[in-house]
């Protein structure tokens, strides 16, 4: 049996999410297709036997996944370029295989991942988008980029984030390690860039949504610290839509001779140039 890496990106805007929610091998008319049972009948499908992955990262519906990583066991005998460019030609096309590794046994891609990132883009104009409305969300008051950049600083460290936390979330406690975020305007748009080591469920859209009352003007930029400390849900701002939030990808050490987009460098600003 090897265990392999595999570097995956897709549009999520088809998909009901990365989790698949019936079991491998069965179609339920009634469940919306995932990313995840795109991906696993197509690995099972070039494997010739049924194949179950696990991710560095679940995302909602509507999200999209630039990096993704997966890991997967097989006995089936293919080099890494044949289970890429096999596994890519069984998808549908809104989801490609990247690249592949073979890794040592003990790669985990969710539990030997030590940082994750997200990029949340923001049209910030009187009228909605048409041009990349999948990727983008929509605000129309006018936003102060610097005051959001500024707010969005006191996250930063290791916090409880209870305050940015949906009530659906599974996780057993709310610390996370905020490690970067950046807020800033480019032209039209405003782009939130965002590492840690791991993320509650819609937490980065909840940052997102109370970072846009403050870059609104309704809240001044020490609220953000305010809401942190707070650690209440109910009185931050809202959850941001998903269309505009692109899981960017894992980060693992350099032991394991992954592709460098999705090793751990130096300057957490690096590897957002995407």
């Amino acid at each position: 049996m090897t265990r392999y890496a595999l570097g995956i990106e897709y549009d999520g805007s088809a998909f009901s999410g990365w989790q698949r929610l019936s079991k491998l091998g069965v179609v339920d008319a009634d469940v919306p297709p995932s990313v995840q049972s795109a991906l696993e009948q197509a690995i099972s499908q070039v494997a010739n036997a049924e194949t179950e992955t696990v991710c560095a990262g679940r995302t909602d519906a509507g999200v999209h996944g630039l990096r993704q990583v997966v890991h997967f066991d097989s006995e089936a005998q293919r080099d890494p370029r044949a289970w890429m460019l096999g596994v890519t030609s069984c998808l549908p096309p809104e989801v490609a295989a990247i690249w592949c590794r073979e890794v040592d046994g003990e790669f985990h891609a969710r539990f030997s991942a030590v940082a994750r990132r997200y990029r949340y883009r923001i049209l910030n104009r009187t009228v909605r988008p048409a041009y990349q409305r999948d990727y983008l969300s929509w605000e129309r008051k006018p936003l102060d980029a610097g005051a959001m950049h500024e707010a969005a600083q006191a996250l930063l460290g290791e916090n409880d984030f209870s305050a940015f936390r949906s009530s659906q979330c599974q996780a057993t406690h709310a610390m996370r390690e905020l490690q970067y975020i950046d807020v800033r305007r480019e032209g039209e748009c405003v782009v939130v860039d965002v590492q840690a080591n791991a993320f509650l469920h819609h937490m980065v859209r909840n940052i997102v949504g109370s970072l846009l009352v403050i870059g609104a003007g309704e809240a001044p930029v020490e609220w953000m610290g305010e809401l942190l400390a707070g650690r209440d849900r109910t009185v931050a701002g809202p959850t941001a839509p998903p269309n505009g939030l692109t899981f960017v990808g894992p980060l693992y050490p350099s032991q394991w001779n992954l592709p460098p987009s999705v090793t751990l460098q130096a300057d957490p600003a690096a590897g957002f140039d995407l």
